[in-house]
């Protein structure tokens, strides 16, 4: 019997455990199952599947929640029970709410045939008493502009699918994994909103690999920003990883481990380094929304049906973790919330930091084969593995830190600004006519980068904090710390902040020598 047989029989014999009819052939395949793995689905492909699982099943609602920069609506499906899709409903259902994204990187199309599959397991019944503890919020398909462009040779060396795939950016030609923070896309404000509305406590965002030849079918990442909260990191790092990666071992005989590369840029001796702290990336922006992300990278020389089984059994084993754990996890978020950060001393930059003592790293192996339609070479994991020890860089020590201020005061003509930090969530609230003790950052100098990062010139700020005192002018408005978001309004708007709207270059008009930031501090008691 074939892998898509077995498959097919297990899904119609879930089916008829429940009660329900057996499916026909190919009634809820994905296009990948369908072509055995030639191909990955196209964004009419997911919002069919979505649209008919959720015809099929009272508990599926389908929806939208924005739109790309081409214009097509960006699909969702609500799943639990709630009365409909909206968010209202799902916060008024009091439970645990649980976002599961795919293909912000339209090459990295596992995450969108796993999710798919989950829908699918889920209309059959599977998984029931997660409706006990959660909802779930599952969008397959978020760059999907970048989706539509399939071509041959996207994704170089990955192995499959050979039909091609889709790209890296957006139809903007940015990549949305760096623009969580300046919300420079549609689609980027479309997810902030997303966030703002449904307020997930758990999200999971889902990639395949590059660069380092290990063995590990899929690796993982928890939030890596210094400003993280702590509860946060040790829930993932010391409760919801072990367990996963245990069970995955168990049950599937595959190793998975935290994201990294076999790297020497920190000298002549291998280390194995995790990717960037700053908050532009998904898991770690959502880290300073005090939410709980996970980030999972497939394994790109496994086979594309591989890739797609690593992920949706990641993705099931977090889910029985979270549900099993759902009273903590609420706690954690609330917690989170609760924790208000004024006056407290937070990361502005950070460098990887080197773990205590060298760890084991299993290490693989390629074979080369040629593409069948290009002849281009393409990599397939070899069945081996050897250990290598390594130090491990896989969190981040704070080179600057700065004071919590009790808020910011934003000027009017730097509207924005404010529209943006209304885009974050971030709430705002007129400045009034009083005058105000502020701290004014007073700039030494100014480095701007060469060459434009995502359409941008990144911008990096010397100088230092001066007592002063102004009166607020009509249209100022104020930005408090003593909310659940100030962690993010905290790098937002700090003129030293490696990932705020100073670095991406919002304020390059008005950052000169000699004057001063016009964001001002109101540094409180």
């Amino acid at each position: 019997m074939t892998a898509r047989a077995r498959r097919l029989a297990a899904f119609a014999a879930v089916l008829a455990a429940c009660g329900g009819p057996a499916p026909p052939d190919d009634a809820f395949l994905t296009r990948a199952e369908r072509t055995a793995y030639r191909e990955t689905s196209s964004y009419a492909d997911v919002v069919d599947f979505m649209q008919r699982a959720a015809a099929g099943d009272a508990s599926v609602h389908y929806t939208t929640y924005g739109y790309t920069n081409e214009g097509r609506a960006l699909p969702l499906a609500v799943v639990g029970d709630v009365e409909d899709a909206s968010p209202a409903s799902v916060r008024a259902s009091g439970k645990m709410v649980v976002y599961l994204q795919g293909n912000i990187h339209a090459g990295e199309v596992c995450g969108k045939e796993a999710l798919q599959m989950l829908l699918r397991d889920l209309l059959a019944g599977r998984h029931g008493g997660w409706r006990e503890s959660m909802v779930l919020l599952i969008a397959p398909i978020y760059n999907a502009d970048g989706n539509e462009r399939v071509n041959l040779v996207n994704r170089g060396r990955q192995h499959g699918p050979v039909g091609g795939m889709g790209q890296r950016p957006n139809a903007q030609g940015f990549d949305l994994n760096r623009d969580h923070m300046k919300l420079d896309s549609p689609e980027a404000r479309s997810v902030a909103q997303l966030f703002s509305e449904y307020d997930p406590h758990v999200a999971v965002d889902l990639h395949t690999t590059n660069g380092t030849r290990h063995a590990y079918h899929l690796t993982y990442s928890p939030p890596l920003h210094p400003n993280t909260p702590a509860e946060i990191d040790d829930f993932l790092r010391e409760g919801l990883f072990p367990h996963v990666t245990g069970e995955i071992r168990e049950k599937h005989g595959w190793e998975y481990y935290y994201y990294g590369n076999a790297s020497t840029r920190g000298g002549d001796t291998p280390g194995w380094y995790t990717f960037d702290h700053r908050p532009r990336f998904n898991n770690n922006y959502l880290g300073l929304r005090n939410r709980i992300a996970i980030l999972s990278e497939a394994y790109s020389y496994a086979t594309f049906e591989e890739r797609v089984l690593a992920t949706l059994h990641f993705v099931e084993e977090i889910l029985g973790y979270v549900h099993e754990h759902a009273a903590e996890v609420r706690r954690i978020v609330a917690d989170a919330d609760a924790a208000l950060v004024t006056g407290d001393s937070l990361a502005l930059r950070a460098v990887p930091e080197r773990s205590a003592a060298p760890v084991d790293i299993l290490m693989g192996a390629t074979t080369e084969e040629a593409h069948p339609l290009t002849g281009r070479p393409l990599l397939l994991r070899a069945d081996t593995q050897y250990v290598e020890t390594m130090y491990e860089y896989g969190t981040f020590a704070p080179t600057l830190r700065g004071r919590v201020p009790e808020a910011y005061l934003i000027p009017a003509d730097l509207s924005d600004v404010q529209v943006r930090l209304a885009a974050h969530g971030i709430a705002l609230e007129a400045a009034g006519s009083a005058t105000v003790d502020v701290e004014a950052f007073r700039i030494d100098s100014v480095h701007t980068a060469e060459r434009p990062f995502q359409g941008r010139n990144e911008q990096t700020l010397f100088g230092r904090h001066e007592p002063h005192r102004v009166t607020p002018a009509p249209g100022d408005m104020l930005a408090r710390t003593d909310q659940p978001l100030g962690r993010l309004l905290f790098s937002l708007l700090e003129p030293q902040s490696d990932d705020g709207f100073a670095n991406w270059g919002f304020l390059a008009d008005r950052l000169r020598p000699g004057e001063a930031y016009p964001i001002l501090r109101v540094p409180g008691s």
